[in-house]
């Protein structure tokens, strides 16, 4: 295959103090306020970013309570993702707006209805990140006595987006004519009444919000299993993924747009997205010492705790320096488990040298070098097609993202690789996605 013309894209993803796991003992961490959430969005967007993107889960992680205390990874954050963008609709102009929301621990009714009146609020720069949540605290949050196993996890999580597609074409796009003199508010014609009727949801609708600036909210997935590609390839618009190698990025951006077809959907319908968590320096040597700054933070209950987290397995009776056991399939993030597990075989890492290792960008591709070195290496996996653009992950806010923006968005733009201005609205007109039909309406116009 023909290396790819073009530009990528790029989404700011924000995490309390940075993404690295001991970001916020660092001195230079923000102070994680409003204003400070407000900032980072202004920044990204002045650099004309495509989006900015919000994690987020339902629940504080106390397994470990020594552990949990230690970290800003813990589960808790200031605020609920959905309101943030919210407000920060009010605070920007352009930049999209991408939180997370649990499709285990949500009701679909409501989650279609608060993303509808984002993309209203915001002028249709809503996206929805789905996810299955497979944090076994937030369980017990939700009336449930276990994690829910994976697979069941995914099946709920497969109908729980049909329903909240089927919902947002509730409406056909011209269905409010507000007539004053016929006093006609809505076209009973254009109201479609979804009617779900599932093992997991039975949902009646219409949602009583009209249809979107951008006909529905863009979905955003996160997972990487097998149930996880097959929900991106029928139901996602851009996926959110980790990978370390090249090869291993080329593989899954192959596989994932190959399945495509198979839902009538065409290559780019899917914007392929993965994480990578950049430490930026005039030099490699200034670079290197931002790194092990943030390194020499860890501590090891901390460090054991995330690797044991990212494997599903308490590890913490295992001699540090020695190396990684053998462990039984995960009933949390499969696609995760494996990615550890093969980097740690792959690199012959010890417990403690595989912790270090994926504490800066936790899983995801972790770069550390000028901005030459990391253009270098985003160009290479986005004309190899390993990935659409990314999601990037500053390891220290605000210092890295404004270190990203000054030093390696001005060396994409020198390469023709990323914008200098939007050229629309929406985040669709970002993101190059096509604004969906109403379903309804189609299967009307077919059949006629």
């Amino acid at each position: 295959m023909a290396k790819r013309e073009g530009q990528l894209r790029l989404g700011a993803f924000y995490h309390e103090g940075g993404h690295h796991v001991a970001a916020w003992r660092h001195a230079g961490a923000a102070s994680e306020g409003l204003q400070d959430l407000i900032d980072f969005a202004r920044k990204a967007e002045a650099a004309k970013f495509d989006a900015v993107f919000f994690a987020d889960g339902p629940g504080v992680r106390l397994r470990n309570l020594a552990v949990a205390s230690a970290k800003a990874h813990s589960g808790v954050r200031a605020f609920e993702p959905v309101t943030l963008l919210a407000a920060l609709a009010l605070a920007t102009d352009r930049i999209g707006l991408v939180a997370t929301a649990s499709s285990s621990f949500n009701e679909p009714y409501n989650l279609a209805r608060q993303f509808a009146s984002l993309d209203h609020i915001s002028g249709g720069r809503a996206g929805w990140n789905l996810v299955t949540t497979n944090d076994q605290d937030a369980a017990f949050n939700f009336n449930h006595g276990a994690q829910l196993p994976h697979a069941q996890r995914y099946q709920r999580a497969a109908e729980f987006a049909d329903v909240v597609l089927g919902l947002w074409d509730s409406w056909e796009d011209d269905a409010f004519p507000r007539d004053r003199e016929a006093g006609r508010y809505f076209d009973p014609a254009k109201l479609h009444v979804l009617d779900h009727k599932g093992p997991h949801f039975q949902v009646l609708g219409p949602l009583n919000i009209p249809r979107t600036p951008q006909g529905h909210p863009v979905v955003v997935q996160a997972g990487s299993s097998e149930p996880g590609k097959e929900l991106a390839a029928r139901t996602a618009e851009v996926i959110f993924t980790a990978q370390q190698t090249l090869e291993e990025a080329i593989d899954f951006y192959a596989d994932v747009k190959a399945r495509l077809a198979r839902y009538g959907r065409a290559r780019d319908d899917l914007k392929i997205l993965p994480g990578v968590s950049p430490v930026v320096g005039r030099t490699r040597a200034e670079a290197r010492a931002k790194f092990e700054a943030l390194q020499e933070l860890i501590t090891p209950e901390v460090g054991l705790g995330l690797l044991s987290d990212h494997l599903g397995a308490d590890l913490s009776g295992y001699p540090l320096d020695g190396p990684i056991p053998d462990l039984p399939p995960t009933n949390g993030g499969k696609s995760r488990q494996t990615l550890v597990v093969d980097l740690a075989l792959r690199e012959k890492l010890t417990v403690r040298e595989l912790y270090l290792r994926i504490a800066g960008a936790r899983g995801h591709w972790q770069l550390v070098g000028t901005p030459a070195d990391i253009a270098d290496q985003l160009e290479e996996r986005f004309v190899h097609y390993g990935a659409d653009g990314f999601n990037v992950m500053p390891p220290l806010l605000p210092g890295s993202l404004d270190d990203f923006i000054e030093l390696v968005v001005p060396e994409l733009r020198r390469r023709g690789l990323f914008r200098s201005e939007y050229e629309g609205d929406t985040l669709r007109d970002h993101l190059g996605l096509r604004r969906p039909e109403n379903r309804f309406a189609r299967r009307i116009a077919a059949a006629e």
